[in-house]
């Protein structure tokens, strides 16, 4: 599954290295040693920069829960809420011990639900070098693996197959492609937001976080953006408010501008079926599959779109015309 996904993604930079009279492996390689000199790059310069902030964030996170404590605290007693069951359920609430046997718990059962602990890091990294040189593989033989593959089928549904791989691919690379631009985007503006409102310790890092996260539809900016208004409270003041109103907006420009412009075309799908598709891959492969199934569903929606709806309208309308009396 993630083979065809990463396949589907790098295809439009290969093939237009192929209309320059490159062979297909060729292609193939510079597109990879291309990507290999980026990441790496990115990795070199402000790598270092990301993980000292993360790094710093997580020593300072237990300060903030307690300074978090005290302000729901007094928010409560101002309130009037305060009875010892309200003020024992947010030392619960934000009891840090809590937060992170919970966390161990949940990683657990999330590990040995992907596939178990014995894959670990090394059945983790396998598996990546394996769908690399798998989607390598389909971008460089697609035409005898694609022909292999519907040739199975019987003639006409062997032509017809054939002939939904283009759109499949564009489909499922384009939501991949918008996906990523979108996280960066939305990574970067949070990180530049945050500098101008006074977070500038940990303004790359978060923006990373709410980068990364974002990429899980749905479920993804909402988990992002805790850590950040976690840190604003404990800066006091106004921060609190000013960070919030700075996610509220960029979540709204992505979800009226960039989605609807560079995923939305791409997918055509329900965000109900979107949504479903996210549950779905989390209990297939876990945070991956939030990712990696969505695509899938939109390429599904092509094969139905082109092979059962369009034909039954059609087919539809010629009964219709045959019907009316001339």
């Amino acid at each position: 599954m993630i083979a065809v996904v990463i396949a589907s993604t790098l295809a439009p930079l290969v093939k237009n290295l192929e209309k320059r009279g490159i062979t297909p492996w060729l292609a193939v390689i510079i597109v990879y040693l291309g990507l290999l000199t980026l990441m790496t790059g990115i990795i070199l310069i402000l790598g270092p920069t990301i993980i000292a902030q993360i790094q710093r964030l997580l020593q300072k996170l237990p300060v903030y829960l307690d300074i978090l404590e005290i302000e729901f605290q007094n928010w409560a007693t101002i309130r009037g809420f305060t009875q010892p069951e309200v003020l024992d359920f947010i030392n619960q609430l934000l009891d840090i011990q809590s937060l992170v046997s919970w966390t161990l718990s949940y990683s657990q059962k999330f590990i040995i639900g992907v596939g178990g602990v014995t894959r670990g890091i090394l059945g983790g990294v396998f598996n990546v070098i394996l769908a690399v040189l798998l989607s390598g593989y389909m971008l460089s033989g697609s035409k005898k693996l694609i022909g292999g593959i519907v040739n199975l089928f019987p003639y006409p549904w062997n032509e017809r197959l054939e002939a939904q791989v283009v759109p499949i691919s564009q489909r499922m690379g384009g939501y991949i492609q918008g996906r990523l631009l979108i996280s960066f985007i939305l990574g970067s503006a949070i990180s530049l937001g945050l500098r101008f409102l006074g977070i500038s310790e940990f303004a790359l890092g978060l923006g990373t976080i709410a980068g990364i996260t974002n990429l899980i539809p749905f479920v993804g900016p909402v988990l992002g953006s805790i850590p950040a208004l976690i840190v604003a409270i404990a800066q006091g003041g106004w921060v609190f408010l000013w960070v919030l109103l700075l996610f509220l907006f960029i979540q709204n420009v992505e979800t009226y501008v960039l989605d609807p412009l560079l995923v939305g075309s791409s997918v055509n799908v329900s965000p109900l079926y979107q949504l479903l598709a996210v549950l779905s891959g989390v209990q297939i492969l876990g945070i991956l599959g939030a990712l990696i199934v969505p695509p899938w569903v939109a390429g599904a929606g092509v094969l139905l779109q082109n092979l059962y709806l369009i034909p039954k309208l059609q087919a539809q309308g010629r009964a219709i015309s045959l019907s009316e009396p001339k």
